[in-house]
């Protein structure tokens, strides 16, 4: 059901929107992700003679780039925030409007011969730390060595949960920095996180950073065991990194002239996060199709409830766990310069959908 029949919107024809879905790469669970698994998406706009379009389908590959540098002005952005804060440090027009919060099975994972089973025993321990990719040096687009920087920050929360630094460790960069050519490494897919695979297994670091179902299922593969649960840091701010909190990035150009489908598009998402909260099994049904993961991938990386909180949001919490990431990335040289933080902020088409989905119960 749709919020409302109104004529096609001058001017557009599409709506773009980009998410994290994975096809075993990575991907992460999305209220967005749901509404378009669902039909919700296509549904809303049908009548608009409006269709929807996701990067991540075949076809579309001469667009992907704007997941990166959001020059697409009708794109609707859910992702890593190692993209959408270097493009806004960079000066892409852009305003964020929502914030998700999915706790998506961080963990380092080692040996099961090791005796790292708390962040307390990282001291003194060597740990992988990817390459950061040549190619994003020679562009300047530094984000996009995701598993660097996730690595990074993951093991500087779990230190810190514990008043470690990264002083406390040895920090032993892997992988070569060359494009990747085979992200399966033996049937062991880690979501992108693969180049410290090999010298975990033969002993050269201790501890390997992953996250997510596929890291999950590749670990497993190779006997490996998540010596430290991420997820279960005592604190939020220890768990700070790139998807979370992720963002919801739109271009000042699609929100200014095109506000009302903004609105529409986010309505259908938090009507799937409504969904969700009562049909965790058919949740994890869409998510196989959505991700690519195993079940059994997906419930050892995605549980505690994590269903019953898929809506994006601007609470204070999050966003002041979001500043934490912009101060992270300035710190350590991702970002090209700070910027206003608080001026990029645009809370109005969520709060709008909001009031519209406590208006259409029986829809939501």
């Amino acid at each position: 059901m749709t919020t409302q029949s109104k004529p096609k919107d001058a001017g557009i024809d599409s709506i773009w929107f980009t998410r994290c879905a994975g096809n075993a790469r990575g991907g992460v669970p999305t209220a967005t992700g749901l509404a378009y698994q669902l039909g919700w998406l296509d549904d809303e706009f049908k009548a608009d003679g409006i269709t929807l379009r996701t990067l991540q389908e075949a076809g579309n590959e001469a667009q992907r780039h704007n997941h990166y540098d959001h020059r697409l002005t009708n794109l609707i952005r859910e992702g890593g925030n190692l993209f959408a804060i270097p493009a806004r440090a960079q000066g892409a027009r852009t305003r964020l409007i929502g914030l998700t919060w999915i706790d998506e099975g961080q963990s380092i994972i080692v040996r099961p011969d090791s005796d790292i089973r708390s962040p307390k025993d990282l001291k003194g321990k060597r740990l992988a730390l990817p390459a950061l990719k040549a190619i994003d040096i020679v562009e300047n687009r530094r984000g996009r060595s995701i598993a660097r920087y996730g690595s990074l920050h993951g093991y500087k929360g779990a230190l810190n949960s514990v008043g470690l630094t990264l002083d406390d460790v040895q920090l032993v960069e892997v992988g070569d920095g060359k494009p990747e050519v085979n992200r399966d490494v033996g049937g062991a897919n880690l979501g992108g996180f693969w180049e410290g695979l090999e010298p975990l297994l033969n002993g050269e670091v201790d501890g390997l950073y992953v996250k997510g179902a596929s890291a999950a299922d590749g670990a497993r593969r190779h006997g490996l065991v998540a010596g430290i649960d991420l997820d279960k840091l005592p604190e939020r701010r220890f768990r700070v990194n790139n998807g979370t909190p992720r963002p919801i990035t739109v271009h000042e150009d699609f929100l200014e002239n095109h506000f009302d489908l903004l609105v529409r598009f986010l309505y259908q998402t938090l009507r799937a996060a409504e969904w969700a909260k009562t049909n965790l099994n058919g949740v994890y049904d869409l998510l196989q199709k959505e991700i690519g993961a195993s079940r059994e991938g997906l419930q050892a990386a995605y549980r505690d409830g994590f269903h019953q909180t898929l809506a994006p949001d601007l609470s204070a919490e999050r966003v002041e766990l979001f500043r934490l990431q912009k101060n992270f990335q300035l710190v350590y040289g991702i970002l090209d310069r700070d910027f206003d933080f608080d001026a990029w902020i645009d809370p109005r088409p969520l709060e709008e959908a909001r009031r519209r989905l406590e208006s259409y119960p029986v829809a939501a």
